[in-house]
């Protein structure tokens, strides 16, 4: 509520304390939507961080791959089978897959950004060695990051079967 007084001959507003209240979070609020990044910048630096991702698993960087992934992070594979972030770290650390490729094929990268959600999504061609066995295929894959107090952390991965190689991947 405001009241109008007169003072020297001007009439001024007196807002009550719960107007000022209103007004001030308003101001802070619009202020600090703007620390926000735009959608558009929000994606470049998801895509960025994805990109640097799949090279850290390419190079089996267990240090840059645990600043990434949430403590609770999940992959979801094709064939249903289930990793955690200390699965993924373990088995870079031991270095169980040599990758030749473990790329994003260049112009299949799509970046969704609501508020603070982003899905990356791109195909992805793997060529490695794991226990004797080569691998030469590729997959398209959806991982989601969250915007949290110390950045950008990938929580949830998904991934396709192994495409089969005659099939023409469509776009994201």
């Amino acid at each position: 509520m405001t009241s109008l007084i007169l003072h020297n001959g001007h009439l001024i507003r007196r807002l009550s304390k719960f107007t000022k209240v209103v007004l001030t979070i308003a101001v802070l609020a619009a202020t600090t939507s703007k620390l926000n990044a735009a959608p558009e910048e929000d994606a470049k630096i998801v895509a960025a961080l994805d990109t640097k991702y799949q090279a850290a698993v390419k190079a089996n960087e267990a240090t840059t791959m645990d600043q990434i992934l949430a403590d609770d992070f999940i992959l979801v594979t094709g064939r249903g089978a289930v990793f955690s972030k200390a699965d993924l770290l373990d088995s870079a650390r031991k270095k169980e897959v040599s990758y030749e490729h473990q790329d994003e094929e260049p112009g299949t990268q799509k970046v969704r950004v609501w508020g603070d959600t982003a899905v990356v999504t791109a195909l992805l061609w793997i060529k490695s060695m794991q226990g004797g066995k080569r691998a030469d295929y590729k997959l398209w894959f959806s991982d989601t990051y969250v915007r949290t107090p110390a950045g950008w952390r990938y929580v949830f991965g998904q991934a396709s079967l192994p495409l089969p190689k005659t099939e023409s991947p469509a776009k994201p």
